[in-house]
């Protein structure tokens, strides 16, 4: 199969979800073999990340990368449409160290990807096609990548509380199952750890048009999925897997989140990619 990238640049500006800043971003086609590269424009010499594994920082409620000095933070939703999208290569500009968080989900960087459409370019995509069992534990949770024709994630979210419990969720991306089943589950959070995140400078974008909220006793806005938190899991470890490259294999995740998942596109990148 051959490497793809965008065809034409496109646009898109909103707020970050834990900066709260405004920030403005364009994905941007690039050469063969670029993979995905997060470039900061308001910056002097405008400075580059590669979106790698080896590059991951930090996985405190997101994912950051950095590189010399430079760092981009929650990069999980825009790599999930683009792991998803199946795009090797494109640049991802920023005028901010977080891209904008949308609606909370996926759908939108899944949006643009579609309407500036993908071209094929001369050159071999370097897929990571998984032929063995590579697993990370932590006590009760883990998530592993098993040998699978194609790319499924399924997982399964265990959470004490009534209004949640457990939930799974197992989709294989194929045609639209991404957009439909996917993309659209929106960043999830409880409302007494909001005041402790933006005591922390966290969350400071998050509203209710972008996070769903739940307390003891109700949901603050209304569910896309009775299941939303298990998709939006599965939106994240696909995103943390693209920073080992373009996979192909099934995802099987418990409890999981962006330290485990990080730690196995870590794996797969000096299994594979490297």
């Amino acid at each position: 199969m051959k490497q793809t990238t965008l065809k034409e640049k496109i646009s898109y500006s909103g707020v970050g979800l834990h900066s709260g800043l405004e920030v403005h971003m364009s994905l941007v086609p690039a050469a063969p073999d670029t993979g995905i590269v997060v470039k900061r424009t308001d910056m002097d010499g405008t400075p580059c990340v590669h979106a790698i594994a080896p590059n991951v920082t930090a996985t405190i409620r997101a994912t950051t990368i950095e590189e010399d000095g430079v760092k981009f933070f929650t990069i999980e939703h825009v790599m999930s449409a683009l792991q998803a999208a199946r795009v090797d290569n494109c640049v991802i500009e920023l005028d901010a160290e977080e891209p904008p968080v949308a609606d909370g989900s996926a759908l939108v960087f899944l949006d643009l990807i579609e309407k500036a459409g993908l071209v094929e370019q001369d050159a071999e995509r370097r897929e990571i096609v998984v032929d063995r069992v590579l697993r990370v534990d932590d006590g009760d949770r883990f998530v592993m990548i098993v040998p699978y024709d194609g790319l499924r994630v399924s997982f399964t979210s265990i959470n004490p509380h009534p209004l949640v419990g457990i939930q799974y969720s197992d989709v294989t991306l194929e045609g639209d199952a991404y957009r439909k089943e996917i993309a659209p589950a929106r960043t999830i959070a409880y409302e007494a750890e909001v005041e402790a995140l933006r005591k922390a400078g966290l969350g400071l974008g998050g509203t209710l048009d972008n996070v769903i909220v739940y307390n003891d006793e109700r949901w603050l806005n209304t569910l896309r999925f009775p299941d939303e938190l298990v998709r939006h899991k599965s939106l994240d470890v696909l995103g943390d897997m693209r920073l080992a490259g373009l996979v192909r294999g099934h995802i099987i995740a418990v409890k999981s989140a962006h330290a485990l998942n990080t730690k196995l596109a870590k794996m797969l990148y000096e299994a594979y990619a490297k």
